[in-house]
């Protein structure tokens, strides 16, 4: 791979996650008008509508198990937005960044396997940015996002999964419906009723800032990143919260709280950096053509190798 590509995948995974943290900021503006659960509802229902116009899924691109996987992933995509969003409503934006982040960190610290330094260093940074001993964090926002860190982590290990055995962006033609459905079964009963076509405006803005775009942009870099380097790249994410929650929403950290981000930030680059490394150490000598009929050893298509 050149280096040109390498440095498109980052441009892509660096705008994704920003344009991430730009819609939930976006979202806030949202929470008088419809309530947090209500504004996770309005992205997603937005967003379905608009994957099931570009994408098209169609049944022949799935086998039941990775049907039934690309579900399983609208139903974390639904969990992890609408956790995520009541957990913004009450904690700020870089502290729950964070907090949901160690969904993937417990990921790639189970994945790294024995290495302790990392969950530690992650526990010091949770505890600096909650400080449960001056009681000052909102405990049921902490579960909310502790909930959406779970999600986040079922959102990683089927995206792998459905990204293994269904072709193109199928999958996501799946699971941002199922996402919506979710989410109109929690908060469509009391959001529906307040809609208004400027609402309904907004909420497709704020759906391709925040599901499509990124989830699109995410596509794109992995197809020219290393696993292990989007991970590294990924735990950027509390960092960048703490700086658009501080530009945009005025959520300026204490001293403690920005050295707990970055705690959690160095602790997700270096569980993810074991993990590459083991990954590497174990990986088998990788044949370097196929042998076509006539006895002829072929060199192997860039898809092939992936």
């Amino acid at each position: 791979m050149s280096t040109r590509d390498s440095r498109t995948g980052v441009a892509f995974a660096v705008l994704s996650m920003t344009m991430v943290q730009l819609g939930l900021a976006t979202s806030v503006s949202l929470f008088d008008r419809v309530g947090p659960e209500g504004a996770a509802w309005l992205r997603l229902a937005c967003a379905a509508l608009i994957v099931l116009v570009l994408f098209r899924p169609r049944p022949s691109s799935f086998d039941r198990n990775s049907f039934l996987a690309a579900v399983g992933l609208g139903v974390a995509t639904g969990g992890v937005t609408l956790l995520f969003m009541a957990a913004v409503a009450r904690l700020p934006l870089g502290t729950a960044s964070a907090l949901e982040f160690l969904g993937p960190l417990t990921v790639a610290v189970l994945r790294s396997r024995g290495r302790l330094i990392w969950p530690a260093l992650a526990f010091v940074g949770v505890m600096l940015l909650t400080q449960p001993w001056h009681g000052s964090v909102d405990g049921l926002g902490v579960l909310f996002a502790l909930g959406a860190a779970a999600c986040w982590a079922a959102y990683i290990l089927l995206t792998q999964h459905v990204g293994d055995n269904v072709t193109g962006l199928q999958g996501m033609g799946v699971s941002i419906p199922v996402a919506a459905l979710v989410a109109t079964i929690v908060a469509g009963p009391s959001t529906i009723p307040v809609m208004t076509w400027q609402l309904v405006a907004i909420g497709f803005g704020l759906a391709l800032l925040l599901p499509v775009v990124p989830f699109t942009l995410e596509y794109l870099a992995l197809r020219r990143l290393d696993a292990g380097v989007f991970g590294t790249l990924m735990s950027l994410e509390p960092a960048l919260a703490l700086l658009i929650g501080w530009i945009f929403l005025s959520q300026s950290p204490g001293l403690l709280q920005a050295v707990g981000i970055a705690g959690v930030v160095a602790a997700g680059m270096g569980a993810e950096r074991a993990h590459s490394r083991r990954s590497v150490a174990m990986q088998p000598d990788q044949p370097t053509g196929v042998v076509d009929g006539q006895g002829q050893r072929q060199p192997l298509s860039q898809q092939e190798c992936a």
